[in-house]
């Protein structure tokens, strides 16, 4: 690592290096093979549950409804973004790979961004799914239809490809001054601009469209609880704030585990708090691989209906066998 960091260091110039070097678990890289086992349980473990979310929707007429939709697009923005992480993830766990090419880590950094933002553009959506049926729900049906839906997949689609799409080619042509040495195991775009030469244009637009995401979803789903917070306040049966609270556990676990680590990584980042390397690099894992493993938990266990659906089949599934 030290004379590969030697050579980055001697490749740091207005130009982008071919190769940027990635940062393993500290304390690791003596033994990689050690990491290797949970790494793969956690993906397989992931892409199983949310591969299981993913047909109990497809397969089951009466989840096609929009809360199960959008239960759908946040399943596969999972399964995409653990699958865009994982190459870089296992060459280091496996093989100690540090040197990624410019062009590798670019197309990961676009997948991974592109992930991101869809998983934080679907809870937002659910967000207001959930909103419109606690607040309005008499005029729930007439709002949320199929059209409206479908607008808001093509939004999401639009925020997540089309805006995004730009960020590989301002990197890849932005003048570099510093030493192309990444801070996390994969390609990130802050950690990439940070690299740049200081005053390079297209930092300023490609800053503005990764907070817009990560700053903007919060606040919008935050105004979103308190709207519904204010009218659980009002509803006098106990009962029905209890459903409306059970309704909302699911979807808002989900918000804090992505969320949370997320806001607690910007802020050790900005404020350059002295956090040993271990504990940011675990920050970072938790923050992108924890949500993927726990959201099919989550919504498997807390939503009856899916959790109904998935028992119906593997019984029928069980009996089948059976005969």
């Amino acid at each position: 690592m030290s004379t590969l960091s030697t050579k980055a260091a001697l490749n740091g110039s207005s130009a982008m290096a071919p190769t940027f070097l990635l940062v393993g678990m500290p304390g690791l890289s003596a033994v990689p093979s050690w990491w290797t086992i949970p790494l793969v349980a956690v993906y397989l473990l992931s892409a199983l549950g949310n591969g299981t979310v993913l047909w109990i929707i497809a397969l089951e007429p009466t989840l096609h409804r929009p809360m199960h939709f959008f239960l759908f697009l946040l399943s596969m923005s999972d399964v995409g973004l653990t699958t865009a992480l994982m190459p870089t993830l296992l060459g280091l766990a496996l093989a100690n790979v540090h040197a990624i090419p410019a062009s590798a880590c670019l197309l990961q950094m676009f997948f991974v961004h592109v992930f991101s933002v869809m998983e934080s553009s679907v809870l937002l959506a659910m967000a207001f799914d959930r909103a419109l049926a606690i607040c309005r729900p008499l005029h729930y049906p007439a709002i949320l239809t199929n059209d409206i839906v479908s607008r808001i997949s093509v939004a999401i689609a639009f925020r997540c490809l089309g805006v995004h799409l730009p960020l590989p080619f301002l990197l890849a042509h932005m003048p570099y001054c510093h030493p192309q040495i990444l801070t996390h195991s994969y390609c990130l775009h802050p950690d990439m601009a940070r690299l740049a030469c200081p005053g390079a244009w297209g930092t300023f637009y490609s800053l503005g469209v990764v907070l817009s995401a990560m700053a903007l979803d919060p606040l919008l789903i935050f105004i979103s609880y308190g709207l519904i917070g204010r009218v659980l306040h009002s509803v006098a049966s106990s009962e029905d704030r209890r459903k409306a609270v059970q309704t909302c556990a699911a979807h808002l676990s989900a918000v804090l585990l992505f969320y949370i680590p997320m806001i607690l990584l910007a802020l050790v980042n900005w404020l350059e708090l002295p956090l040993p390397p271990p504990a940011r690099t675990l920050l970072s894992y938790v923050h992108f691989l924890l949500p993927s493993l726990m959201n099919p938990v989550l919504y498997s266990v807390k939503t009856k209906e899916i959790r109904e659906k998935i028992l119906k089949r593997l019984h029928r599934r069980r009996v089948g066998c059976a005969q």
